[in-house]
């Protein structure tokens, strides 16, 4: 990866090239991981290497894709990210691209008591801590590199919760405040660092679901469409990347944040 300066509107700017590049991808099996994938596969990168927790799910990734390379690791699980650095870090030197991108998403009824405190936590322990470990761990690593990236997936839900998902949209939040400050703290050094709020996408987690009440609040996006942006917003070095309804997510929790937030629950009531 590198990047070509070029004169716009008085600024001096940069373009991201992503040809050359090695690039880890967490979550990568599905959705928005494998859709990266697919179409930076095109983009002429060196490397990509993706993780997930399921094998049988990564192999059928390498099948298609037979170029890429593959580590089974869970990103919720402390131990597993030390791993995964030391193979990556042996294995491929070049690495410069960390795409934090593995999550879950839950309808949780904050009332019901027979969930216990450490499931509670799940999302918590892979969308926000395991984004933050992982940046935490390959930071030192992508700091050697001549240009490097992260790209922390956040969400449109940052901006105005959803009420049927409240600790993955506390996540979120978090997630987006955390990239501000990651990159405020690495403004002087060689790691750009971008936020992607993908809007409600067509993917697998969102099915997942089984429930019309987010399509209702929130019309879904094609993934393909979704990733596009957001790999356009890189090459642009365009540092936070709202696709779709995204931008007006963060325009209404600016503006009328409780509004919204009690629109939506009448929506999905």
């Amino acid at each position: 990866m590198g990047y070509i300066p070029f004169l716009a509107a008085n600024e001096f700017c940069f373009i991201m090239k992503l040809q050359h590049s090695t690039i880890l991808i967490t979550g990568g099996t599905s959705g928005i991981g494998l859709e990266f994938l697919k179409q930076l596969s095109t983009q002429g990168v060196a490397k990509i290497i993706i993780t997930g927790r399921d094998r049988s799910k990564l192999e059928q990734a390498k099948q298609q894709f037979p170029h890429i390379h593959i580590i089974q690791s869970d990103v919720s699980d402390p131990r597993d990210i030390e791993q995964l650095y030391k193979e990556v870090s042996m294995q491929f030197p070049a690495l410069n691209i960390l795409i934090n991108n593995a999550g879950i998403m839950r309808n949780i009824n904050l009332q019901d008591e027979s969930m216990d405190l450490e499931n509670i936590t799940r999302e918590i322990d892979t969308n926000l801590s395991g984004s933050i470990r992982m940046v935490h761990q390959f930071l030192p690593h992508l700091k050697k590199q001549a240009a490097a990236a992260i790209v922390n997936v956040s969400s449109g839900l940052a901006f105005v919760p959803f009420p049927l998902s409240p600790v993955y949209s506390a996540t979120k939040s978090g997630i987006h405040a955390y990239t501000q400050v990651l990159r405020l703290q690495l403004k002087n050094t060689n790691v750009r660092v971008f936020e992607l709020a993908p809007p409600a996408t067509d993917t697998p987690l969102v099915k997942k679901l089984g429930d019309e009440k987010l399509e209702k609040a929130v019309p879904t996006m094609p993934v393909d469409k979704m990733v596009s942006v957001a790999i356009q917003g890189i090459l642009k070095d365009k540092k936070e990347i709202l696709p779709g309804t995204a931008k007006a997510l963060k325009i209404m929790g600016r503006i009328a944040p409780e509004f919204f937030l009690n629109f939506m629950n009448r929506t999905i009531g």
